[in-house]
């Protein structure tokens, strides 16, 4: 899938005026003009990431004329996280199951978990505004098309989305090494959040706080730990399993 860019200042920022569906905004180091500025303002206002980076980076994204500014398209459309719910409910006849990725930043293990994900029945996936893996043409490719299937929801809170989930009838599952508990003694045949966090740093621990359970996967070889899309399959279909 190719690359979807709007570049140069005034073409980006009549694309956020618009409401585009904008997953980043790439910025030359130290642009400091008053439309980039602008940018700046308004990706503050409408919650778009940004990020400086070096001339190098925006000449890689493409040859045109870019001014020191490139947007990158969303190649899906999100959904609001008060719209997933209010669609679950409406579901009368099955128990919610929503995938929340916590600061997974890796295309290949963010496509592959949206990829089990969708495969296994989830409902939709939640990922933080910052600090999680572009979903660009290659995270559409790594998830085989899943990010096209499966509802997906940025959020600017993962903590406030939890509790918002949990206000709604939801468990909040996370998945650590560290749980004495394994993934075959839970009951996941509830309505679940299952929380994934990042290869380095796993689940923050604000959010762990909030988790009612913890679950790890069952290790007999002398590896540490699963990779985290690997593990994320496992506990998909374990919680398809059960609920089977």
């Amino acid at each position: 899938m190719a690359e979807q860019l709007i570049f140069g200042v005034r073409p980006v920022i009549e694309a956020i005026e618009a409401n585009k569906q904008i997953d980043r905004i790439y910025i030359k180091k130290g642009a400091d003009s008053p439309h980039i500025m602008q940018i700046l303002s308004l990706c503050q206002d409408k919650g778009i990431v940004n990020q400086f980076v070096p001339m190098e980076k925006l000449n890689k994204l493409t040859r045109n004329n870019h001014q020191g500014v490139v947007a990158q398209v969303s190649p899906i459309e999100y959904f609001e996280i008060e719209e997933i719910v209010e669609t679950l409910k409406e579901k009368k006849d099955k128990n919610p199951l929503i995938v929340v990725m916590d600061s997974i930043t890796d295309i290949r293990n963010f496509g592959a978990i949206a990829r089990s994900a969708e495969c296994a029945g989830a409902d939709a996936i939640i990922m933080p505004k910052k600090n999680s893996a572009p979903v660009n043409g290659d995270a559409v490719k790594s998830s085989a098309g899943a990010l096209t299937i499966i509802p997906i929801c940025r959020v600017g809170s993962i903590r406030n989305t939890l509790r918002f989930l949990v206000e709604n009838g939801m468990q909040l599952v996370a998945a650590t090494e560290k749980s004495e508990k394994t993934i075959y003694d839970a009951d996941l045949t509830m309505p679940t959040v299952l929380i994934m966090g990042s290869e380095d740093k796993g689940i923050s621990k604000e959010v762990l706080k909030l988790c009612d359970i913890t679950v790890a996967i069952p290790m007999l070889g002398k590896t540490a730990s699963l990779n985290v899309s690997a593990a994320a399959a496992v506990i998909l279909f374990e919680t398809l399993r059960q609920r089977r």
